[in-house]
């Protein structure tokens, strides 16, 4: 048998163990926590019988923590070069109610000093929404809630998703992924970060620090839809939007189709009427007058609301711009016909007017384009 020296010993020894173990999930609870040189984690992870010694960098560890605590921790089992064996954790998140509910506040409390829950950094989501990129699974039934809803109350909005894991230790990566993806394109209007619900656990993915900070740096408008709506996340406390769910979400980012046919319905008729109203009155004063009419009550009444919903009612506003042309030809006809009836224009063209009874030895009035005459009648014959 061949000798090794201590350092080779050790080297044969971890790579032994790498071989033999994946990254290992291990739940216990936090002994023995201390941060040396604000580099280096160190900690023990104990159950009633055992405890295992466990090392990570600061930079990873995204969670506050405090002996006590309830964790669950990913990592590779090691022999240290002292030979000592150790868990080096990549990933930790709390477990349990208490550890979650004391993680949340210990985070919570941070952040809000920071500034990261300000109102007045927030921003308004935009009134046309035409792009949205979605953060979810799209093997949730939250993510098929939502795209139903947004398809139900007002399509033609373009959706890119990215799809991640919505819980469990990978998922805050993931997520930060995905937002950095979709600033760095910059092309989407709003990002909608969506998860249905679930347990405390499931959801506390949601709490990690550094997923809130890159919500909090989002150049674009985030959206949350996490849980249901007595769920509360660090996530919805930095979005720019709260939603109570991903079908509340929806609802959010989009007009009632019902309720805003409805309005154009009912702006349609009120501008038909007022429309027909003027033109009534028209009729009296000035044929020609009866075309501006027109145009103004459809300036008042049909330009305002297309300016507003420019995109979401083209296909309503061509709807009234087709009446608007039918009642624009019907007029123009009506004014033909009022022009072909003046009386004016058919004496112009030689043709005169008779007043007065038409019987002999009778004084009538013959009115021409230039002159009033006046004539006693002669003889009356019936034509053949």
């Amino acid at each position: 048998m061949n000798s090794m020296t201590p350092t080779e010993f050790i080297g044969v020894v971890n790579q032994t163990l790498e071989y033999a173990y994946a990254p290992v999930m291990i739940t216990g609870e936090v002994a023995s926590f201390k941060v040396n040189q604000n580099k280096w984690v160190f900690f023990d992870l104990k159950d009633e019988e055992s405890s295992v010694s466990c090392f990570m960098t600061l930079w990873s560890l995204r969670i506050p923590l405090e002996d006590g605590m309830k964790v669950v921790v990913r990592a590779a089992p090691k022999l240290t070069k002292w030979g000592k064996f150790s868990l080096t954790v990549d990933a930790i998140q709390p477990v349990g109610e208490g550890s979650l509910k004391k993680a949340y506040e210990l985070l919570k409390k941070k952040l809000t000093a920071e500034g990261l829950f300000d109102k007045a950094k927030k921003r308004e989501l935009p009134v046309d929404l035409t792009h949205l990129g979605v953060i979810s699974s799209t093997q949730a039934a939250g993510y098929a809630d939502f795209v139903k809803i947004l398809n139900a109350r007002w399509g033609g909005i373009k959706v890119e998703v990215a799809h991640t894991q919505v819980q469990g230790l990978d998922a805050p990566d993931q997520i930060i992924r995905a937002l950095k993806y979709f600033n760095e394109r910059g092309d989407v209007q709003v990002i909608a970060i969506l998860r249905g619900g679930g347990s405390a656990d499931d959801l506390s993915c949601f709490n990690d620090e550094a997923l809130v900070r890159e919500i909090a740096a989002s150049r674009i408008p985030v959206i949350t839809g996490i849980g249901h709506e007595v769920d509360e996340s660090l996530c919805d406390l930095v979005a720019d939007v709260r939603a109570s769910t991903p079908s509340n979400a929806a609802e959010m980012l989009t007009r009632d189709r019902a309720a805003e046919s409805a309005k154009v319905e009912k702006m349609m008729r009120q501008a038909k009427q007022a429309m027909m109203q003027e033109i009534e009155k028209a009729k009296a004063n000035n044929a020609g007058a009866v075309l501006q009419i027109a145009k103004g009550i459809l300036n008042k009444y049909i330009e305002p609301m297309r300016e507003a919903n420019r995109e979401k009612l083209i296909k309503a506003v061509d709807r009234i711009r087709e009446e608007y042309n039918r009642m624009t030809d019907e007029l123009r006809h009506k004014a033909k016909l009022l022009e072909a009836l003046n009386p004016e224009k058919v004496l112009s063209q030689g043709y005169a007017i008779l007043s007065g009874k038409i019987s002999p030895g009778e004084m009538i009035g013959i009115t021409t384009s230039r002159q009033e005459i006046e004539a006693v009648i002669k003889n009356v014959k019936e034509r053949k």
